[in-house]
């Protein structure tokens, strides 16, 4: 039966019911963690429904299904975190820190990880604010930094990049599109060879803060407890899979994401000429996606994107968007980004969750009329500053 294409009107007008938390509860909130998923280890995986038994679901899910409290957040989290990888991008593998050994060499950070017999080597080069006393806030950018040079300059923000070529061989800059099984990811862990990428390049630097936080900051100088981390377009999308499925990264911003980032899979599915579901690179993600959730059959998958961005709860998120390149689909994002505010909202800490949508400028070129809104996240979530992020609610030229 073919599922008729959800309205773009009824998506912008989603509501979810909330109960907002009172001031004296929400500061208790946390704004980071110490460990990679605090509820891995009470979590089980359930037996996940096969495709012809999940349910027709026209609007967007819940993401507060059956949590009122933020103590049962821990729970519905990793539910939502499961299914995304069940469904979406494949498994990203628990790593015991036995397993990862880490070394300094100068300011080059070497992480060594052993599975099965198998080693992968990760580096990565840390660049340090001159004229700041340590301990440093970190930003780590996924492929790079597209962000404004003027944005951490002065202030006593270290960054680093993560070359996610060296877990799984591809690079927007070197894309050697090797076949699933071949890549370093893929020696330590064969029976996940049909992952896609994204999966791998949030266990990969994971892997990096596991080094960080193997080696401590009397030798690496890096304040653990304000590290960010960024990407524009695909890296975008990196970025964001790597915010959401590691608790100790206090500082998310997604730049110009598009379609299997921040945007709902179900409202680009109702647009043309954006990237949806059925138009999007599969190497990030399990071919499987596709072949079962195509089409209308996307109102069949459990889960969509603004549950991605809910999983960076309670940590800081901040999304933005460039509507001049309708590939991105921000008009998607938008709904995306609506809708997970309301999990920050519910929780009373919303003035943790913004999104920015403005166009007029090049892609991954950040604009000085943007500048004000990022500054206020990374001078907020990474150094601590008593900036006004309450109202970071952008959405021009849509």
């Amino acid at each position: 039966m073919k599922i008729p294409s959800f309205p773009l009107r009824m998506m912008l007008c989603l509501t979810v019911s909330i109960i907002t938390m009172q001031p004296a509860q929400a500061q208790k909130v946390p704004t980071v963690y110490s460990a990679e998923n605090t509820g891995e280890a009470k979590f089980k995986t359930p037996v996940w429904p096969k495709y012809d038994d999940l349910p027709i679901i026209r609007e967007l899910p819940d993401p507060l299904k059956g949590v009122k409290k933020f103590s049962k957040w821990e729970k519905r989290r990793n539910e939502i975190a499961a299914q995304i990888q069940h469904y979406g991008i494949g498994v990203k593998p628990a790593v015991d820190p036995k397993q990862v050994k880490a070394r300094m060499s100068g300011d080059t950070l070497i992480v060594d990880v052993t599975v099965n017999g198998e080693t992968l080597t990760l580096r990565s080069t840390i660049q340090y604010p001159k004229g700041q006393q340590p301990p440093y806030a970190l930003m780590i950018g996924t492929s790079g930094i597209s962000l404004p040079r003027q944005l951490f300059e002065g202030r006593p923000i270290a960054t680093m990049v993560y070359q996610e070529s060296q877990v799984n061989e591809y690079s927007q800059w070197r894309r050697q599109h090797k076949e699933r099984g071949e890549h370093p990811f893929d020696r330590l862990y064969p029976h996940l060879k049909d992952n896609g990428a994204y999966s791998e390049w949030a266990w990969g630097l994971s892997r990096l803060i596991d080094g960080l936080q193997q080696l401590g900051t009397e030798t690496t100088r890096i304040d653990m407890a304000h590290i960010g981390v960024t990407g524009c377009s695909y890296a975008g999308k990196m970025a964001l899979y790597c915010g959401a499925f590691d608790e100790r990264i206090a500082l998310t911003i997604a730049q110009e994401p598009g379609g299997g980032g921040a945007a709902a899979w179900r409202v680009s599915h109702t647009m043309k000429e954006v990237e949806d579901l059925d138009h999007t690179d599969y190497h990030w993600f399990l071919e499987s996606q596709r072949e079962q959730f195509r089409g209308d059959s996307v109102y069949r998958l459990p889960y969509d994107q603004h549950e991605l961005c809910a999983l960076v709860c309670p940590r800081a998120l901040l999304l933005l968007g460039n509507p001049d390149y309708k590939w991105l689909a921000d008009s998607a994002m938008l709904v995306s980004a609506k809708a997970a505010r309301k999990v920050w909202e519910h929780f009373g800490i919303a003035d943790r969750m913004g999104y920015s949508i403005m166009g007029g400028h090049g892609h991954c070129q950040l604009p000085e009329k943007q500048f004000p809104e990022v500054q206020a996240f990374i001078d907020k979530f990474l150094l601590g500053k008593d900036t006004d992020t309450s109202h970071v609610e952008i959405a021009q030229d849509l």
